[in-house]
């Protein structure tokens, strides 16, 4: 789908509003020095809002935090550049413009706005702000741990935001006024039913559902299930009653077809191309290819059975049909792996050998970033949500059979990346213990293991999401570098330094001593 010109004018104007506000976190006085100015609009309607909240969330989870999170997560590899350094855990510096124009000077001063202005007379904008508002502030809690919550965005009324802590991000806390990011989204499914109002989204301003309200409750109820599933192991008994209070809702009330899932769309003009594409084809095309880790999680693997014994059905085994569209293949060379789908060469995360020429590496398929930029980015799907309810059969006890629910996962994955029916069922039949869950209690870690791989996997192009999994749960089971920055000499980092640019405008309520990139956050528990 191509942004429309109309679109690509809304999202710069929403993208200049959010300068001219200055109602970011760490809002500097000179953003506040201004007169009116017919130019620099101080109130935008809904409509506008609202495209510059979803296509700046989506490019956000593409751009910078989404090339680290994919490199921590060896779906990439650095090759040169930021991203070589970024790489070898080296992270000090740096998301500045993350920070400070994606997510508070971006779609959180946005949502700030929508929900403020639209609350008392069009309450189902302000409902999709809420909605946008939490996925965002778990996208800022999930990387940097304490970040200002509630009392972030209110410009002059307080330029000193607190930093709240993450158990009460997430969980709330009445006597500091702390909103849980449950009890938001919640908030915001209930305005979502305020339908009285005469001005609602339509197909122009909301570039993800065109305005079904039906898909955006859908959303809504799997975003709790998302939330849940992150604090899942820091509080079980929380994570089990939301995911208890959404499946009580029945099926029809969550995301269960790829249809339905929450994608950010993007075109193939200049300035509205994926940023996936638009770092990786068009700005660096040098810094950035396939991980070998990856490429040797889905290629073939041979096993050899032990001598005078029959061969096992997955003797050969994997040769996962999605690698040829996730990474795009290469000419036969000494360092390229051969499968069933042509050659493909990775690269070690932090490797000292000699990088490829770009001929020959691996880099993102059209599936990830488009022929031209077109593909969109993925940030609540269809996958995701059977992956989590499987989890939480497994885990929590919630209701589901895990093994149906895992092999669901695995076939929307296979279907959205566009395996065909055949081919999937190939893959089953070639791999029975991959697709596989153990019935017995004991097996349960190695079950785990089987669900959050296979979602590692499907999770290419959304590197945060998979960030998250692999801390909270271990799996799948990563190696470090070999070459890490003294910041993480004995782990892969599990969370981001502060920027800069917060550190210096922000001085008295960032926590000190900053956080060290090897110190979890409240929900990653070893």
């Amino acid at each position: 789908m191509k942004f429309s010109l109309k679109t690509t004018f809304l999202y710069r104007l929403g993208l200049l509003l959010t300068l001219t506000t200055a109602a970011s976190s760490c809002s500097k006085d000179e953003f506040l020095d201004v007169n009116d100015n017919p130019n620099l609009p101080q109130s935008v309607t809904p409509n506008v809002l609202l495209t510059g909240i979803e296509a700046t969330t989506g490019f956000a989870v593409g751009n910078e935090l989404g090339r680290v999170t994919s490199l921590l997560i060896q779906h990439q590899a650095g090759i040169a550049n930021q991203p070589a350094t970024y790489d070898t855990y080296a992270l000090r510096g740096a998301f500045d413009n993350s920070w400070n124009f994606e997510l508070y000077g971006g779609a959180l001063i946005n949502t700030r706005l929508l929900i403020d202005q639209n609350q008392a007379t069009n309450p189902v904008y302000a409902g999709l702000g809420k909605l946008m508002r939490a996925y965002n502030f778990a996208l800022a809690t999930d990387l940097w741990g304490d970040v200002p919550y509630s009392q972030a965005n209110l410009g002059p009324a307080n330029l000193q935001p607190r930093f709240d802590a993450q158990q009460d991000i997430y969980q709330g806390n009445t006597a500091l006024g702390i909103e849980s990011l449950f009890d938001l989204v919640r908030s915001g499914m209930k305005d979502l039913d305020n339908t009285s109002n005469l001005l609602l989204p339509g197909t122009a301003d909301d570039i993800v559902y065109k305005g079904d309200l039906v898909k955006w409750r859908r959303f809504g109820n799997t975003l709790l299930l998302k939330l849940a599933n992150t604090i899942s192991r820091k509080n079980p008994d929380l994570a089990r009653t939301v995911i208890n209070e959404v499946l009580a809702k029945g099926p029809t009330a969550i995301i269960t077809s790829n249809t339905d899932d929450f994608e950010v769309p993007f075109g193939t003009s200049v300035g509205n191309q994926n940023p996936l594409y638009s770092y990786n084809f068009v700005n660096r095309p040098d810094d950035q290819m396939m991980s070998r880790r990856f490429l040797d999680s889905l290629r073939i693997v041979r096993i050899r059975p032990a001598s005078g014994t029959p061969p096992r059905p997955d003797t050969v085994f994997r040769n996962d049909p999605r690698l040829p569209r996730f990474f795009t293949t290469t000419p036969r060379t000494t360092a390229a792996s051969k499968t069933p789908f042509g050659f493909f060469t990775g690269y070690d995360n932090a490797g000292t050998q000699a990088v490829p020429l770009r001929v020959n590496r691996s880099r993102y398929a059209p599936y990830v970033v488009g022929v031209s930029g077109e593909a969109p980015v993925r940030l609540v799907t269809n996958f995701q949500r059977a992956f989590i309810l499987a989890e939480s059969a497994l885990t929590l006890g919630t209701a589901g059979d895990a093994q149906a629910l895992f092999q669901e996962g695995i076939r929307a994955s296979m279907t959205k990346a566009g395996v065909s029916a055949t081919d999937i069922t190939a893959y089953f039949v070639a791999n029975p213990s991959l697709v596989t869950l153990s019935p017995a209690a004991a097996d349960r870690d190695k079950n785990l293991n089987k669900i959050l791989t296979q979602k590692w996997i499907a999770w290419v192009g959304n590197g945060y999401e998979a960030f998250n999994d692999f801390r909270r749960t271990g799996y799948p089971r990563l190696q470090i570098v070999l070459f890490p920055s003294s910041d993480s000499p004995s782990s892969i980092p599990v969370r981001l330094f502060y920027p800069n640019s917060e550190i210096s405008t922000n001085t008295s309520q960032v926590p000190t001593p900053q956080p060290n990139v090897t110190a979890r956050v409240w929900w990653d528990i070893d």
